[in-house]
């Protein structure tokens, strides 16, 4: 269990600490000089367990809120140090509130230097302190009389710290990756670079690599302390110390509020969805666009705050809101934190993160907000299951995960306890989540699509069906092309909609050739089988054939809107057989490069592309929605079989 200390300046926390476990946790030259608490100290006893008891120390005063802030995250239990000699002071209530906005439900206030006043004195604090806490959500706190000079309740007050602990639930299996919010960092001759922190989830163990974020450095640990004893790991609710090491990593680059996290969790942001609350205590609301100082994990950056709903904010009450920083940081759903005025002279508020990753547009309409009152819920399968409620687009998935942190084994389990329709596009071309849709909304999406696929058949019934591309369009949200291919062909499995070649149609729907037609094609078609990718152009084709170029130019053209050829150019139609093949010997080239690009060059060598058809299939591929041009090259946006078909099949 860690133990975060709380309180007015010179209300005797560090005393506290010192007597409870025999460590002066001001380790600073001006914390000696100066008789303060300026940064956070650390501090730890052995309990009878075997297990250790954590002491975080915090600064009291008004100036080194920040660093108090900083070490109040994470802890498991709360000791406020109120004087008895002063009574409840400016930062006792400030700290107060920061703890009840944190969440933090188990403390006890200590009533220190009782040593210092008589009987009388020492029972009005003790009805100064209850009154206080009775307003609060601490209410529940114990109040122990101690004094660290003379001794005084410190073992009453060591016994319930003790017991806590044993109460404390073993987080042992504690799910998640990993996560520790680095309050410190430093280098020992020798060693190395060393960070400390609390571990927020998951564990970690030596040999692990890690991700240094928001940097992105990967880092390995080469050792590690688990509250303050060399371990072979360390897990939730335990203060560790890494000693991480990484190719020219440079201390320098380390800073307090940074995460170290697993790789999967590494996703900084700068607009945090959540639910604010304002302090009672406030003499003003909270209007929208306000600046502020946000405190999340052991971070302090600056951002604004957008209300999300009407406003402003009245004293006591809370809204959705989203925070717009200045800075990227990590964070998850869950996550507490505080904010402050701009000036940092004050606490506003705190609350807790719903959606790490808020938008920046479309973030007040009622369908997202539906969204965030969905995340509210802090089981995952209970979230999920109302997100699918309101989601017509449907759930990404990973993203999902990612939000609440969940390791495979864990979103396999919440997947499987929730009933919906999931997508997965295929192959690893495609970087597109995973979908999931509830049952209405997937049925409303199938029944959107097939009406829409009508609609197109009536307009152009010649046609055999739209491509991708417009199909796309037709969808709720205009997702991505790899979602919507993949609810494509989720439906095609289903026998509700048909694919020829790139094209859909509803099944029943087909497009047929007249008898000169078909004559005409059985003349062509051998001879574009013959040429491959040598193909010749219309004129060249028709001369071939003895027959007039417009003519066959309107076949080629009607079997193209049949599924049956592709148009690469103006007047050079390939067999969907040739096509395939190319855009296989794409993606084999690509898959082999090592940004995983195409470019012209290598694929006319490797293909025998004739110098003015290379750029022209390429320029294809981008609009069937195979590629992506980008400044180096190309990159593949989904896997060739499933826009082509198969190399080497047999022609249409």
């Amino acid at each position: 269990m860690i133990v975060g200390t709380a309180g007015h300046i010179d209300h005797g926390k560090t005393s506290l600490v010192r007597a409870l476990t025999g460590v002066d946790a001001d380790r600073l030259p001006e914390e000696k000089a100066r008789g303060i608490t300026i940064d956070l100290g650390y501090a730890y006893e052995p309990l009878p367990s075997g297990d250790t008891l954590g002491f975080v120390d915090v600064p009291g005063h008004e100036r080194f809120i920040h660093n108090m802030l900083a070490g109040a995250t994470g802890i498991d239990h709360v000791l406020l140090a109120i004087a008895a000699d002063d009574g409840p002071m400016p930062q006792t209530l400030e700290h107060l509130a920061i703890v009840e906005q944190l969440g933090l439900a188990d403390g006890v206030v200590a009533l220190t230097k009782v040593d210092r006043v008589d009987d009388a004195r020492r029972e009005a604090a003790l009805q100064e302190v209850r009154r206080l806490l009775a307003a609060t959500r601490c209410a529940g706190f114990e109040v122990q009389p101690v004094s660290a000079v003379s001794g005084e309740g410190i073992d009453d007050l060591r016994r319930h710290l003790h017991e806590a602990a044993a109460r404390q639930p073993s987080r042992r299996a504690a799910g998640g990756h990993f996560r520790l919010a680095i309050d410190r960092s430093f280098t020992r001759p020798g060693i190395g670079t060393i960070v400390t922190g609390t571990v927020f989830a998951g564990r970690v163990a030596v040999g692990d690599r890690l991700t240094l974020s928001p940097l992105g450095i990967e880092v390995r640990v080469r050792g590690l302390h688990a509250q303050n004893r060399a371990a072979d790991g360390g897990g939730i609710g335990q203060r560790c110390a890494l000693n991480i090491t990484a190719p020219q990593l440079d201390r320098r680059d380390i800073a307090r509020g940074q995460w170290l996290l697993g790789s999967a969790l590494h996703a900084p942001t700068d607009r945090l969805d959540v639910r604010l609350e304002l302090l009672g205590s406030e003499d003003r609301a909270l209007r929208h666009w306000t600046p502020v100082h946000v405190h999340l994990g052991a971070n302090d950056v600056t951002g604004r705050i957008a209300l999300l709903q009407e406003e402003p904010l009245r004293p006591g009450a809370s809204a959705l809101a989203q925070l717009v920083l200045d800075a990227p940081i990590g964070a998850l759903h869950g996550d507490r934190f505080i904010v402050r005025d701009q000036s940092a002279q004050r606490t506003l508020g705190g609350g807790s993160v719903l959606d790490a990753f808020g938008p920046a547009r479309g973030r007040r309409k009622p369908q997202r907000l539906a969204v965030l009152r969905a995340l509210e819920s802090p089981a995952p399968n209970d979230a999920l299951r109302q997100l699918l409620d309101v989601e017509p687009a449907g759930v990404d998935l990973d993203a999902f995960a990612r939000l609440y942190n969940l390791r495979d084994d864990e979103r396999a389990r919440v997947l499987d306890s929730v009933a919906m329709q999931v997508l997965r596009p295929a192959g690893t071309a495609s970087r597109a989540p995973a979908l999931g849709f509830g049952a209405a909304h997937w049925s409303a999406c199938a029944q959107g699509l097939q009406g829409w696929l009508q609609v197109c058949h009536q307009r152009d019934p010649d046609s055999p069906g739209p491509h991708i591309d417009e199909l796309r369009a037709a969808l709720p949200g205009r997702p991505a092309l790899p979602i919507a291919a993949a609810i494509a062909e989720q439906l095609v499995q289903a026998g509700l909609v048909r694919r020829a070649g790139s094209r859909y149609r509803l099944p029943g729907h087909e497009v047929t050739l007249s008898e000169s037609e078909c004559a005409l094609w059985q003349g062509a078609r051998p001879l574009l089988e013959a040429a491959g990718i040598a193909t010749p152009q219309v004129a060249g084709l028709a001369e071939q054939m003895r027959t007039k170029d417009e003519l066959l130019r309107l076949l080629l053209r009607k079997l193209v809107r049949m599924g049956q050829l592709h148009q690469v150019r103006r007047e050079v139609f390939m067999l969907p057989r040739t096509v395939a093949e190319l855009a296989a010997q794409a993606q084999r080239l690509a898959s082999a490069h090592p940004k995983g690009i195409l470019t012209v060059g290598p694929f006319r060598e490797a293909t025998g592309l004739h110098r003015n058809l290379g750029i022209p299939v390429l320029e294809y591929f981008d609009r069937a929605g195979f590629t992506m041009r980008r400044r180096d090259g190309r990159r593949l946006r989904r896997e060739a079989a499933s826009v082509f078909g198969e190399a080497g099949a047999a022609p249409n």
